[in-house]
């Protein structure tokens, strides 16, 4: 695939998502493109599947586009390049420029989704959901570290367990050792990187989170001088609650420090919230949440333990059975710190090789489909493409675009990581030294020279896998002789063209003339006026400006409201004549403030009459924050438009009559 094709894929898939303007922001990691939406309802999720080279969609909170290893890395870069920002940060407001192409297909999926808009209120966020948001967006981008350190530790054990078996002369020893010393660049100080990642996370700064986590170490004592556990009197040991323990402490720390830069004026504000906030984490880290976070790190892994030696195959069978339906449903991200937990406390984590044999039932039951379905040349084309990275332990490729597709297979593949976890399980010291890694390629990080139990459990899970699917695995209509393309072998091939949609079917509108009033007092400007390319060039449509002075913003026209912003910086509503889309953008880089100045007075769905109160704005807040509260009416689908009367600058009180637009 050339750079042009990762190009025209990330158009493709925002051309399906409401186009680049309805993305927050995104990033990719090891399969997927997770990126957050703004209007979830703008997402045409049976659209995105059907594009070339998506191999799944997970339709949450947080869209999840599974595209597989490599691949999804070329795709992000160059969507986010597209943005002009970086993975991770926000995309600017309303970005249009989309091709004729794209905004045709983003119509097309605005206007099923208004049909559609109460199916977004079973998408209401959780607190559950955003403990797992926060926690993937913590490790996910220590997943490469995890995955490189962590090969180069597996490669430093075999290479000194050789020298100690003297298969190796040792004169290979100070190899060793630097390769050790690069791996421990990541585990001895990992603590800190968590506590950097946890502090961008939730809004801190980034190096005080660092500083947290570098306390849990505790720098500077040496023996004989000891720190007492506060609950029982015993030294605290360096590392002690690890993890968890810097998580709990940066999370707080976030809330202190904006406590600080809250009520400190802004000429103390640089010295003294540091200060102060390091101060009282500080302290706090050290006498309570070391003393804590340790005691919940030992009954975790003093838990999971009990249960793998107690469970021994059943726990197996059963954490290997549910593996699979948790990382669909992208649950399986609460383990990550489970697991570093235990590679701190124990050097090793137990579960990672157990719950690998989830993927390695995928490999069986992807090999019994390619047995049994070979005339279905889609099928299985789809499996030679995700086959070599499943064996390598990346399964999403064959979730999304093989086994849960079909229903039976996902079932029977799950059955295989059970089994496979069963084998793994009747042996209670098999552990992986790092995580980030599955199938055969976890085979060096299998710590105690457990690797031949580790390749029997993976050998188990194939063929449980295999059997099951072969047998009772394969749908009625996955083994009909099928074209690469989809089409029955014997019928004429399908058009390849993409067809543009017959406006015959499309939401029509009829012919009106739309009057609109000023939604606040102040000064009334033309659009050009506005400072911002996407607003003065009408990259998002045409309408009027105004600088207000009042806060208190009514509806220009009758109509409904179709969505509120997430930040309360905008409002989007369609005329109750002509089938207008009005957007009401409350201030300029106003997104950053994340709904501070705003009160919102309307609900998506609502019908309004001109003049309804639909929000509050703070202006001198929005001031404060060095952003312009000028608020913009726009008219984003032009092409509706026959005639715009001409806008005439001056001062405007809200409800005045400001513009009349004449629809087609």
């Amino acid at each position: 695939m050339s750079a042009d094709k990762y190009t025209k894929l990330g158009n493709h898939i925002y051309a399906h998502i409401g186009g680049m303007q309805n993305v927050e922001s995104l990033y990719h990691c090891m399969t997927r493109l997770r990126i957050d939406i703004k209007d979830m309802s703008k997402v045409d999720v049976t659209g995105l599947k059907k594009v070339d080279g998506v191999l799944g969609v997970i339709k949450g909170e947080t869209l999840e586009i599974v595209l597989g290893p490599g691949v999804n890395a070329k795709v992000a870069t160059s969507m986010v390049s597209q943005a002009g920002v970086k993975e991770n940060d926000p995309f600017p407001e309303n970005t249009g420029n989309q091709t004729t192409y794209e905004q045709d297909k983003s119509e097309v999926s605005e206007k099923a989704a208004q049909v559609h808009a109460a199916h977004k209120a079973s998408l209401k966020q959780t607190w559950w959901r955003k403990i797992l948001q926060h926690i993937s967006a913590i490790f996910i981008p220590l997943i490469p570290a995890f995955i490189g350190a962590g090969l180069i530790s597996g490669v430093a054990g075999i290479l000194r367990n050789m020298l100690t078996a003297k298969m190796l002369p040792m004169s290979w020893n100070l190899g060793v050792t630097v390769l050790g010393m690069i791996a421990n660049g990541l585990f001895m100080y990992l603590n800190i990187y968590v506590g950097i990642n946890t502090a961008k996370e939730f809004g801190a700064t980034a190096g005080l989170g660092g500083i947290i986590g570098g306390i849990v170490y505790l720098p500077g004592v040496v023996a004989p001088t000891t720190i007492p556990n506060i609950f029982d009197g015993k030294p605290l040991a360096a590392g002690q609650g690890g993890i968890i323990g810097v998580l709990l402490a940066v999370w707080l720390m976030s809330y202190v420090e904006k406590f600080f830069h809250k009520y400190i004026t802004d000429s103390l504000d640089l010295i003294f919230t540091p200060f102060l906030t390091l101060l009282i984490m500080g302290l706090l880290t050290v006498f309570a949440i070391m003393p804590f976070a340790g005691w919940v790190s030992n009954s975790l892994v003093g838990g999971i333990n009990w249960i793998l030696k107690v469970g021994g195959p059943f726990a197996g069978f059963v954490l290997g059975l549910a593996f699979l339906p948790m990382v669909m449903f992208g649950l399986h991200q609460i383990l990550t710190p489970i697991h570093l937990q235990m590679i701190q406390k124990l050097g090793y984590t137990p579960l990672l090789p157990i719950l690998a044999m989830a993927g390695a039932g995928q490999v069986g039951a992807a090999i019994a489909l390619w047995v049994k379905c070979r005339k279905n040349k889609q099928l299985t084309k789809l499996i030679k493409g995700a086959l070599p990275v499943g064996i390598l332990g990346v399964g999403e490729p064959l979730i999304y675009g093989v086994t849960l597709p079909l229903g039976r297979p996902f079932i029977t593949a799950c059955i295989g990581g059970g089994i496979g976890g069963a084998v793994i399980g009747a042996f209670h010291n098999v552990g992986s030294i790092a995580i980030g890694t599955s199938g055969i390629a976890l085979i060096p990080l299998i710590a105690n020279n457990m690797w031949w139990a580790y390749c029997l459990g993976l050998l188990a899970a194939y063929a449980g896998g295999f059997i099951a699917t072969f047998f009772w695995g394969v749908p009625k209509g996955a083994n009909v002789a099928k074209n690469e393309n989809g089409t029955l072998v014997g019928t004429v091939p399908a058009n390849n063209t993409v067809k543009k949609v017959n406006n015959s079917n499309s939401i029509k509108s009829e012919k009106a003339t739309v009057n609109f009033v000023a939604p606040v007092s102040g000064q009334l400007e033309e659009m050009t006026s506005v400072n911002d390319d996407v607003f003065s060039k009408k990259m998002v449509g045409d309408g009027f400006a105004v600088i207000p002075s009042d806060g208190k913003i009514l509806a220009p026209t009758d109509g409904k409201i179709v969505t509120v912003m997430s930040t309360k910086h905008a409002i989007t509503m369609t005329s109750a004549k002509g089938g207008l889309e009005i957007l009401l953008h409350f201030g300029l880089d106003t997104v950053d403030l994340k709904g501070a100045p705003f009160d919102i007075k309307v609900k998506e769905g609502q019908t309004v009459k001109r003049g309804t109160v639909l929000a509050q704005m703070d202006i001198a807040a929005i001031k404060a924050a060095g952003k312009d509260p000028v608020v913009i009416t726009a008219v984003t689908n032009m092409k509706q438009v026959a005639k715009m009367s001409a806008v005439k600058p001056g001062k405007i009180q809200a409800g005045q009559s400001v513009l009349e637009v004449t629809t087609k």
